[in-house]
């Protein structure tokens, strides 16, 4: 069996490759470690094969994680990068507030206020990206296409707050083509808004798509961030903590 560091390894290859056939510099894409279920030895692993951004989405897990490696590793822990990429109750804004560093989820108004407002002074603003719905489907999270420019422009003037980009997690798709297409609907929503020309979005400069199996087709797209969980730490045990 692979070893987290291999897999690292190996995901790196092939974003590289993806971005050769894209006609891409490999650095213009970061990668996040969806470490959601896995323990905080299997993110040390990671971080000491060099992976310092990590995502998740259980937040009392997470923020239990977080204990746990600042115990195992001291400063290296506090050289990690810690993004929230799940839907966030209203009751649980403060968790994200007071311990992340990013959100990829915000899909309206009343949690970008109450994340503002929580927001502890003596940290940066939270780095936040839109999630948009590009598949248009009634059970799934995120602001419809059409409507995310509004948002941007409300988000974009919360203090504590710093809108960096756009966020997608279409549905699966059967090939490469239609995955793809998908990932151009999100893309055009981020170049929709960039080119806005809304004050506050001096550093909108991040798209947010593509997991394990479509980090290819979202690079083409034009993803500047994947986010990679199985592809680095094998299959995903049981969630435990909400």
């Amino acid at each position: 069996m692979a070893t987290i560091a291999e897999n690292l390894t190996q995901v790196r290859v092939r974003i590289d490759a993806a971005c050769r056939a894209a006609g891409r510099n490999a650095s213009t894409v970061q990668l996040l470690a969806v470490s959601k279920t896995f323990d905080a030895q299997a993110v040390l692993a990671a971080a000491r094969a060099g992976q310092t951004a990590f995502g998740e989405n259980y937040l009392q897990e997470a923020v239990a994680k977080m204990a746990e490696l600042q115990a195992l590793a001291g400063p290296q822990a506090q050289a990690l990068s810690w993004h929230c990429i799940g839907p966030v109750q209203s009751n649980k804004t403060r968790l994200v507030a007071e311990h992340f560093a990013w959100l990829h989820t915000l899909d309206r108004l009343k949690l970008a206020e109450r994340l503002s407002s929580q927001r502890p002074a003596h940290l940066p603003a939270l780095q936040v990206c839109l999630q948009v719905n590009v598949d248009g489907g009634a059970n799934k999270s995120g602001v419809p296409p059409q409507e995310a420019l509004a948002l941007a422009r409300s988000v974009a003037q919360l203090p504590g707050l710093c809108l960096r980009g756009v966020m997608s997690i279409p549905e699966p798709a059967p090939d490469c083509a239609a995955q793809y297409a998908l990932h151009q609907r999100a893309a055009q929503v981020f170049a929709d808004i960039r080119a806005s020309g809304l004050p506050g979005l001096e550093r909108f400069d991040t798209l947010s798509m593509g997991m394990t199996d479509d980090l290819e087709a979202a690079i083409a797209a034009g993803s500047t961030l994947v986010r990679v969980g199985s592809g680095i730490f094998g299959r995903r045990p049981a969630a435990t903590a909400a």
